[in-house]
């Protein structure tokens, strides 16, 4: 996704491949709040797309957070998302469009942007590159070069890319 949390200047960048129907994505939201709020606007958090085939809605997820980015609010949509991966994957696209219209997005636009697949390239593309660097589950996060698979834990993540970005901020 093209929306970061920070300006683009920042001098630590961590990748966030996050499926947007994935309970673990939304368990890991505290450790990327908690390091949003460590870091500040030194560490530029940004949510890359890898929808996984066993959760039929994400790839149709994805693309609405692009249309939130769009819209100017990719990770308040993202955040809001994660927290209801369980009726989103009972209800499908209806949530997406409901999560739109709760945080002020023009939910028509969603709609019609969910239609003509204005995003369905930006998505690909994430998940392709997520694939050549061998992103197998998420959350996953790349930091400084290195991948932290948290896919199938998310023990210690935090403190190790804490440690990763105060080591590049150190120089």
């Amino acid at each position: 996704m093209s929306d970061s949390t920070t300006a683009p200047a920042s001098p630590v960048v961590l990748e966030a491949w996050f499926d947007l129907q994935c309970p673990d994505c939304f368990t890991a939201l505290d450790d990327v709040r908690a390091l949003r709020e460590r870091f500040g606007d030194r560490l530029d958090v940004q949510l890359r797309h890898f929808p996984l085939e066993k959760h039929k809605q994400a790839y149709a997820a994805a693309q609405a957070a692009e249309e939130a980015v769009a819209q100017g609010k990719g990770w308040p949509y993202a955040e809001a998302l994660l927290a209801r991966t369980a009726e989103l994957g009972d209800r499908g696209e209806p949530v997406l469009l409901e999560v739109a219209a709760e945080i002020g997005l023009d939910a028509e636009e969603f709609d019609t942007a969910l239609i003509d697949g204005r995003h369905l390239l930006t998505v690909d593309a994430d998940e392709a590159e997520g694939k050549a660097i061998k992103v197998t589950g998420t959350p996953t996060y790349v930091i400084g070069g290195e991948r932290l698979d948290g896919g199938k834990s998310q023990e210690g993540l935090r403190e190790r890319i804490a440690e990763i970005a105060d080591r590049l901020l150190a120089g």
